[in-house]
């Protein structure tokens, strides 16, 4: 089996809702495992009036990434968002770039003002460089990854107020 066909069975799978996969011809044998995050929930420091704790996914891999909004666990044991922002998220797996090049300005800056197509940030995969464009019109309210972060599939990237 070739490299680029072995890369090419990695992105399926990490596509894909598997977890682990084992290939095992005369030739050659394969085995390949997903990393599962581990969330943790941190309190946030008391502002006026008491914040609810932010949910922090932990990536053995890459370090911590924020959570996009103050979230809280439902009985059925899913996150659901305390707003109506919609989110902006990663249609791939990649690197983060909030910036064309690093001598230029970002894409958009929180409060900027971004419509349906626009250009918000680029997600390098594999050395190629996918410009991202917006979903919604609204307002950029918060950013949720830092510059040359990696990101993972369908990871929020950006918080949009519609409104």
């Amino acid at each position: 089996m070739k490299a680029k066909e072995i890369r090419e069975l990695i992105d399926f799978i990490s596509n894909s809702g598997l977890d682990e996969v084992n290939i095992e011809t005369q030739e050659f044998k394969i085995s390949v495992k997903k990393n599962k995050p581990i969330v943790h929930t941190i309190p946030e420091a008391p502002a006026v009036a008491p914040a609810a704790p932010r949910a922090i996914e932990v990536n053995p891999n890459h370090g911590s990434v924020p959570a996009a909004a103050p979230v809280q666990e439902t009985a059925a044991g899913a996150i659901e968002q305390n707003s109506n922002y919609v989110e902006i998220k990663s249609p791939m797996i990649g690197t983060f770039y909030d910036t064309p090049n690093p001598d230029a300005e970002p894409f958009v800056k929180i409060g900027d003002s971004v419509k349906v197509g626009q250009t918000v940030c680029i997600v390098e995969a594999m050395k190629l460089f996918n410009e991202i464009e917006s979903e919604y019109s609204g307002k950029i309210v918060e950013i949720l990854v830092e510059n040359a972060s990696p990101v993972e599939f369908d990871q929020p990237l950006f918080l949009v107020d519609p409104s």
